[in-house]
């Protein structure tokens, strides 16, 4: 569980990095997709075990921190929607690879319209809305890709039936 966690800090560092270097000065891009969202759900529904909540709430908090995004108001969502496919991962684990994209899409889609929600009602800086559909569309075409890159790095896979059941009598 420990060496897991320590993973999952250390790829969130790294993507933080990668944001945070000036690939393209000055010029105009396509916004491109949360790989840190993508991380966090593929390694909720994979190992729910080795992530916890302050864990995943800490690691946005300080991302948002580095990019002066408003403190806590994206954590808040990430980790809510995370706790959700946490609750769901039993359900979901004996599915094909394609329905679980679909919901985690569309897990994906409900937390950024959250976000947005909240942007507006607090009268914070919305984005333009182009943009935020862009992003979300980059973000699901990414999701795979994250999920594949997690399983050949760290070895991440879904938890097998008896791992989950060890699991449960651990606790």
């Amino acid at each position: 569980m420990l060496i897991g966690t320590i993973l999952f800090c250390t790829a969130m560092a790294v993507l933080l990095f990668l944001r945070l270097l000036p690939l393209s000065p000055g010029t105009t891009r396509w916004p491109g997709p949360d790989l840190e969202l993508c991380l966090v759900l593929a390694w909720m529904l994979r190992r729910p075990d080795q992530l916890a909540a302050p864990v995943i709430a800490l690691a946005f908090l300080v991302q948002n921190a580095i990019l002066f995004h408003p403190l806590g108001l994206w954590p808040a969502i990430v980790l809510a929607g995370s706790e959700a496919a946490r609750l769901r991962e039993g359900r979901w684990r004996d599915g094909p690879f394609m329905v679980e994209w679909l919901r985690v899409s569309v897990l994906m889609g409900v937390m950024m319209l959250g976000y947005r929600f909240a942007q507006v009602v607090f009268m914070l800086p919305v984005p333009a809305l182009g943009q935020v559909i862009l992003q979300y569309i980059a973000t699901v075409a990414a999701y795979p890709a994250v999920v594949l890159a997690a399983r050949v790095l760290f070895g991440l896979r879904r938890v097998t039936l008896a791992e989950a059941e060890q699991m449960r009598f651990a606790r």
